[in-house]
């Protein structure tokens, strides 16, 4: 995205400022604070909640709050991690009870305002780097459960990391403008003639689980694309695919049971393994839902609109003869892969260590498979951790290219051509 481009967007959005105006506050009486009473159907907790886990705290798990409000290493909830943009770097926030560097000082109406309206406390729009764009569907009841379960835990004193971004996106009151234009004050509000399952799933997906804030594509405004719902995006570097019911482009071919699986465990025999941030989705989230809210997200998903969009996925039948002379991908796979993988790619100790069939080693652009040889992947789930080291600082850009090409081809049967500086261009700063 070209910072030139966002300027005159900015510029753009100034001018219609007038225009919208008097739209944004009548959509601000109209959806700010109307609330139905009672929960709408699709909203709340699953029957089969386990009676000694909280219901905020299953909200907050499946809302995802934990991963993206914990640093590595660092307390829960307290903030600082990094989320860089095409225009700079936003930190999250401590969001435990500290009444000096958190949020032990905001009421019940500053918590639903910031997630309904994308406001602080002090009325001050937060950056939509939090998916407040997705959360102002929940209900108040469901925001006060987590707000509840967030006030019980330990408190953290972790003072905010200034953001780091470029005028003038720096400009906090330029937000208002983008709130006019493309916020929705909305609830959610199943839809008639689906089935409770689906308006749960879409609960889920929609509101809570914000599948749509990583999957789906961006405007030059940066907010998303409706027309394209789930049908993928690049993200920090990292592919977020295409998971609408598309069977080509999309999870449309998977079976029931697979999406289960890899919701619940991060893999799924054939079809791929959590990685990156979808890993953390996993590990944070996804893992801990019930059984019901499992299929009903499923349900959901099925029914999404197809887009064609992205690679086409195309599934192997196994390992695939290799289009390409021995060479330095083959010798440094055989030197340090293998022993994990296998030279059969069906893994050694462990299915996560599959490589056969995976969407990541399918995908001739190896954005995702690139990511993980250079930063490595780490994924905690049903009490195990399963690990990969880094090469990023091992290997060099050409090894990198040349392991990539080589798993790829032999792999997932992709004609890889990834070159040195494709790598290069990979490589976070």
């Amino acid at each position: 995205m070209k910072i030139g481009r966002m300027i005159a967007t900015l510029v753009g959005v100034i001018v219609l400022a007038g225009i919208v105006f008097a739209i944004y506050a009548f959509a601000t009486v109209t959806h700010g604070g109307n609330e139905q009473a009672g929960q709408p159907v699709g909203t709340g907790v699953p029957a089969d909640l386990p009676a000694q886990v909280a219901h905020g705290e299953y909200l907050a798990r499946a809302a995802d709050c934990e991963a993206c409000h914990t640093a590595p290493e660092g307390q829960p909830f307290a903030g600082g991690v990094a989320f860089k943009l095409p225009f700079g770097t936003i930190y999250s926030s401590n969001i435990t009870a500290d009444k000096d560097t958190g949020i032990g000082n905001w009421s019940d109406e500053d918590f639903v305002r910031a997630l309904h309206a994308g406001v602080d406390k002090d009325g001050h729009p937060l950056y939509p780097a939090f998916p407040y764009t997705s959360y102002t569907a929940l209900s108040r009841d469901d925001i006060l459960a987590i707000k509840a379960y967030l006030f019980s835990l330990p408190v953290a004193h972790a003072p905010a990391k200034p953001n780091d971004l470029s005028f003038p996106f720096n400009q906090r009151w330029a937000l208002s403008l983008w709130n006019a234009l493309f916020l929705k004050k909305e609830r959610f509000q199943p839809e008639q003639g689906k089935s409770p399952a689906w308006n749960r799933g879409a609960y889920l997906a929609t509101a809570l689980g914000h599948c749509g804030e990583c999957h789906t594509p961006r405007n030059v405004a940066f907010a998303m694309k409706t027309g394209e719902a789930l049908a993928g995006t690049e993200l920090q570097g990292w592919m977020a695919y295409n998971i609408t019911s598309d069977k080509d482009h999309g999870i449309g071919a998977w079976s029931d049971q697979e999406l289960i699986d890899y919701f619940s465990k991060g893999h799924a025999a054939g079809r791929g393994t959590a990685s990156g941030p979808m890993g953390e989705v996993v590990g944070y989230s996804l893992q801990h839902l019930t059984p019901s809210d499992l299929s009903a997200l499923v349900t959901y998903l099925r029914d999404v609109k197809p887009q064609q969009s992205g690679t086409p996925v195309q599934a192997t039948a196994g390992v695939t003869a290799s289009a390409q002379a021995p060479g330095l991908g083959e010798q440094l796979f055989a030197g340090a892969c293998a022993g994990c993988h296998t030279e059969s790619g069906q893994g050694r100790q462990t299915d996560y260590a599959t490589l056969t069939g995976l969407r990541s080693v399918r995908d001739p652009h190896a954005t995702n498979l690139t990511q993980i040889i250079i930063s490595g992947s780490a994924l905690n789930v049903g009490g195990q951790r399963v690990f990969m080291p880094s090469f990023g600082h091992a290997y060099s850009d050409t090894e990198i290219a040349a392991l990539s090409n080589y798993v790829m081809n032999r792999f997932g049967g992709q004609p890889a051509k990834l070159s040195a500086a494709d790598i290069a261009s990979r490589r976070q700063p």
